[in-house]
């Protein structure tokens, strides 16, 4: 399977620098960030996807939505997409950046999830993604924490991974096989 990973559009949360890891608080994207879905979206117009996926989060949802815009495919929710749980929803970003800094891949606070965690939760969707699009192309919108645990599900140093970033709307297109995941596009 060819499977292109996007992180949502800029979202009111990412402009306030404050986390939101609980889909059941809705956090729509900003006018930049339905641009930035609108745009990917062109450049995306002759992909050969087969279905799309999406977390449970309204600002996934919606730059889904803009991205798949007049075509006639499938938008299948997947909670294992979801973004990384903090167990921090409402405070700011600073705070998680903090908690993480010294062990990026193993850190995490009480309530949440660390990058290992995040990655085995991830390596489980693709798995079964994988047995179930064969060698077709599927797209999946999620977060910036759950594609990095991707890139380093994909041979990228789990510690490099973790230390990375993707840009609002940036892409990711990894091919995962029973083998295991090759990176095709790094964060862009």
């Amino acid at each position: 399977m060819k499977i292109t990973l996007v992180r949502h559009g800029e979202s009111a949360a990412n402009v306030a620098g404050i986390i939101n890891d609980d889909p059941a608080r809705a956090v729509a994207l900003t006018a930049t960030g339905r641009g930035q879905a609108l745009a990917l979206g062109d450049k995306l117009r002759g992909a050969p996807f087969v279905q799309a996926y999406a977390s449970q989060f309204a600002r996934a949802h919606q730059t889904a939505v803009m991205l798949l815009g007049d075509r006639c495919l499938a938008l299948e929710i997947d909670a294992r997409l979801n973004e990384r749980r903090s167990g921090m929803d409402g405070r700011p970003v600073e705070d998680f950046n903090a908690l993480v800094r010294n062990d990026p891949v193993g850190a995490k606070s009480p309530a949440g999830e660390s990058f290992l965690e995040q990655m085995e939760r991830v390596r489980a969707c693709l798995v079964e993604l994988a047995a179930r699009h064969g060698d077709a192309e599927v797209l999946a919108v999620s977060h910036e924490n759950p594609i990095l645990a991707a890139c380093a599900l994909a041979g990228m140093a789990p510690a490099e991974a973790a230390r990375g970033s993707v840009a609002n709307c940036g892409r990711v297109v990894i091919e995962w096989t029973a083998a295991g995941g090759r990176l095709l596009e790094g964060p862009a």
